[in-house]
């Protein structure tokens, strides 16, 4: 119940983020087509501002320094501060699984008729079975609101019996940010880019940071989502330039699991792990 009322605080906060993140993406450049962010949203964020490693340790906002108020007391006392530090600091590990929803029909011209095919029926089955084989104490599943996410969810919760369950429009599919190199096949209005960007980048802030200050326990929360939302986020969370997100290739109900620690430090435990399906229910 604590991890729940944590997780209800932080996702009202983020919603609040969502819309400044939105308001912040009005900025095109003209000519090459490209959705350039306004200044205070800026994911690509230079190696200079990162520091000596290459990594911003504050990059959620969550660092104890970043979320105390300086006062007279706290900046003539190194005592007072140490024991403000303390307070703020985060004891729990959030650890995210990342689920690429299942095959569904490609034909379907609406997303209420892109419905899983029998195929992909089976293979959120093997990813429900295989997420209940790792034998954790998952908090909550949230997926997307589109169809094929939602039908791959509801398959996987029969495994998981009791576990919470939520829809989120954030996540659904979108263009994030323009990829380099670009591709020929798949060109987008610089307009989509616009609008799913700062949508996209709304839910990572939402749903990837580490655990709240309240939280006294490890986390384990599944979101089910898109190829796209996914591989956008690992950019952002491994701080990597988000624009190489379509670099990468993710199997339909592939399991891609973050962990971000107390200090901020996140590992991609897996990427894209579909081992556990047999070869002729593999696809893309």
């Amino acid at each position: 119940m604590a991890f729940r009322k944590a997780f209800q605080v932080a996702c009202g906060i983020a919603g609040t983020a969502a819309v400044v993140v939105a308001a912040a993406a009005t900025t095109q450049r003209r000519g090459e087509g490209r959705v350039e962010a306004a200044a205070s949203w800026s994911p690509s964020v230079g190696l200079e501002q990162r520091g000596a490693a290459g990594w911003d340790s504050n990059w959620d906002k969550r660092e104890p320094i970043s979320l105390i108020k300086p006062n007279k007391k706290n900046k003539e006392d190194s005592d007072e501060l140490s024991t403000q530090l303390e307070n703020y600091k985060v004891k729990a590990t959030r650890h995210i699984f990342l689920i690429r929803h299942s095959q569904y029909n490609l034909s379907a011209s609406t997303d209420k008729e892109r419905i899983l095919t029998s195929l992909g029926r089976e293979q959120a089955e093997l990813t429900g079975q295989r997420l209940a084989s790792l034998g954790l104490n998952y908090d909550i599943l949230i997926h997307s609101s589109m169809t094929r996410a939602k039908e791959t969810a509801a398959i996987i919760s029969k495994y998981l019996p009791d576990l919470e369950m939520m829809s989120c429009d954030l996540l659904r599919e979108g263009a994030p940010i323009e990829p380099i190199p670009p591709v020929s096949h798949w060109k987008p209005e610089a307009m989509q880019y616009h609008e799913d960007g700062a949508r996209i980048e709304a839910a990572f802030r939402r749903y990837i940071h580490r655990a709240d200050l309240k939280q006294e326990n490890d986390s384990y929360e599944i979101i089910v989502c898109h190829a796209n939302v996914i591989r956008y986020f690992v950019c952002r969370a491994l701080q990597f330039p988000p624009e190489g997100w379509l670099r990468m290739c993710l199997n339909n109900g592939s399991i891609t699991w973050l962990t971000i620690r107390p200090n901020g430090r996140v590992a991609l435990r897996t990427l894209g792990d579909s081992g556990f399906m047999p070869p002729d229910k593999l696809t893309r």
